[in-house]
């Protein structure tokens, strides 16, 4: 791998390297962030759409710049961080190449240390998409052996504009005092609301309100007023191996919309939160030595403001949760670390909720996230599968794309994420390594932070005494047995606590699709392409009779009801 090769000065000599410049018309004061430099011999895309950790991936270098100031040039060359390769495996030829600068803020965090982090401008920490990013049109050049090509940043990413409100979806942002006091600047939670059918006629009525949990929603998603666009060009899902994937979502998302205002649907409001970070597109939920307060605020600044200005219930009995993935995780996180305050979660193909199973690493008995190792061989961990079992990529290798995206857990990608929510803050104010991200070797008390604050299936069997009686009933874990990123086997665990140790009995439900890969959420009648875009349906009636069942006296089940 790269690491190798960057310590050959005899290869170092004979590789190109890039000379990256400012355009005068975009000069800025000084600069901190990553610079990338990425090659690709794929005409289609500019190449900063072409990476990824798989066998497709393009190629990119990445080197930290600071105090980047105007009228001088930064260089890549063979000491910086490749992926797939490093520069001087580079074969001679023709390549479209594009730099691209990610630009860093300087906070003052309340913990008295001073970072240099990625704000999100509302695009969901895409780094590739960010608005204010300066990088270069796609460039056809020549690669040799030697010399070196000059690069110039002449754009910009433009800003993003903000969604409008509609007759049943609303957006809200506040500044949030915690994560403002914490972060040393104004930092903001929002949401987008979906209001049900008749709330303007019923101004009397008050609603159960569920937290649909999961990545940077850019608006509302999955809700379509209007019929499918018959204009609409067909895609191709590369996933599901499917033409047309963009139609079939428009039809279940105006589907939704016809059963949302429709005479039967139950009437509650949903929101979609926005909590994006300097680390990620959000904030898993929950408190954080290196995010901040996210849980608290989240629960006592921006859900109560929710429910005031659209007419929420209030009360844990009438709240619910559920998500897929991230969002899987967070749905169950906060029905366990907030345990009065909802009266259910449904968390689907959740990121590990045991790390004895983080992925295919066991975090307390492994000595090496990349490897099994044995006396005398070792094996590479897979990464990512198919339904099949074809492995597409290794841990390792999504760790070093990593590596090249970010350092200092910066990459805003799922390995560096993790570790910044669960993490014990660093002596340099960034998240402590779970692992070497160059070797893989496990820090056995790094894991032992993470165990007793976010393991969730070690905090339920720590606390099921008091824990418990608040949950009994509550927890809906569903996940198919063939997860792209083996987020079932974690669940296998969990199970064994719900189903076989818990007592008082947890009287969780847990369930399985066979075959079913990543983002399965319970319908196994439907093909995973279908039943993704079936969050919103699928859990209503578990929580009205959670609801019927579960209520103090004097609850309001009558005003919402019409």
């Amino acid at each position: 791998m790269w690491r190798v090769l960057v310590g050959s000065l005899s290869l170092a000599a004979l590789a190109a390297d890039f000379s990256v410049t400012i355009a005068p018309s975009r000069q800025q004061p000084s600069l901190d962030g990553r610079l990338l430099v990425i090659l690709s011999t794929d005409p289609k895309a500019e190449p900063r759409f072409q990476l990824n950790d798989g066998p497709t991936t393009q190629l990119v270098f990445g080197v930290d710049v600071e105090n980047w100031k105007p009228g001088t040039a930064q260089t890549v060359d063979a000491k910086a961080q490749g992926w797939p390769i490093g520069l001087a495996q580079v074969k001679p030829g023709e390549y479209f190449v594009q730099a691209l600068l990610h630009k860093y803020e300087t906070f003052r965090r309340a913990d008295g240390h001073t970072v240099k982090l990625p704000m999100d401008r509302g695009e969901g920490q895409q780094w590739n998409r960010a608005p204010g990013n300066l990088y270069s049109k796609p460039a056809k050049m020549t690669i040799t052996a030697k010399g070196r090509l000059k690069l110039e940043l002449t754009e910009e990413i433009p800003p993003i504009a903000e969604p409008k409100d509609s007759k049943y979806i609303k957006h809200l942002k506040i500044q949030s005092p915690m994560l403002t006091k914490f972060w040393g600047r104004p930092m903001h939670l929002g949401a987008h609301v979906l209001l049900p059918e008749g709330f303007d006629q019923h101004p009397e009525a008050r609603y159960p309100v569920v937290i649909f949990h999961g990545h940077f929603p850019a608006d509302f998603e999955g809700f379509r007023a209007e019929p499918p666009d018959p204009n609409l060009k067909a895609d191709y899902s590369e996933r599901f191996k499917l033409e047309g994937y963009n139609r079939i979502q428009q039809q279940e998302a105006h589907d939704f919309y016809k059963k949302w205002t429709g005479p039967n649907f139950p009437r509650m409001i949903i929101i979609q939160i926005q909590h994006a970070n300097p680390y990620y597109d959000d904030s898993y939920a929950v408190n954080s030595q290196n995010l901040g307060p996210y849980g608290d605020a989240i629960m006592k600044e921006l859900l109560p403001e929710i429910e005031k200005r659209y007419r929420g219930i209030g009360q844990g009995w009438a709240r619910f949760t559920y998500g897929g993935s991230t969002g899987g995780w967070e749905a169950l996180a906060v029905q366990v670390l907030y345990p009065d305050e909802f009266n259910g979660t449904f968390a689907a193909c959740p990121d590990p909720i045991d790390f004895r199973a983080y992925t295919t690493i066991d975090l307390y008995g492994d000595k090496n996230a990349y490897f099994n190792e044995g006396p005398h061989r070792r094996v590479a961990r897979p990464g990512r599968r198919n339904y099949l079992g074809h492995v597409t990529a290794t841990v390792q290798d999504m760790n070093l794309f990593e590596l090249v995206l970010g350092t200092k857990s910066r990459s805003g990608q799922q390995y560096d994420i993790w570790e910044a929510v669960y993490s014990p803050v660093g002596p340099d104010g960034y998240p402590q390594r779970i692992f070497d991200k160059s070797t893989g070797v496990i820090n056995p008390e790094v894991a032992k932070y993470w165990r007793d604050n976010f393991d969730l299936r070690h905090i339920l069997e720590r606390d099921w005494a008091t824990l418990g009686p608040k949950v009994r009933g509550k927890i809906h874990l569903y996940c198919g047995d063939m997860d792209n990123f083996y987020l079932n086997n974690a669940v296998y665990l969990m199970e064994d606590f719900l189903k076989k140790a818990a007592n008082p009995p947890a009287e969780a439900i847990v369930a399985y699709g066979d075959r079913f890969e990543h983002c399965w959420n319970g319908d196994s009648n439907q093909p995973n392409y279908i039943s993704r875009l079936r969050y919103n349906t699928m859990y209503v009636d578990k929580m009205l009779k959670r609801m019927e069942a579960n209520h103090p006296p004097g609850a309001d089940l009558k005003s919402w009801h019409y």
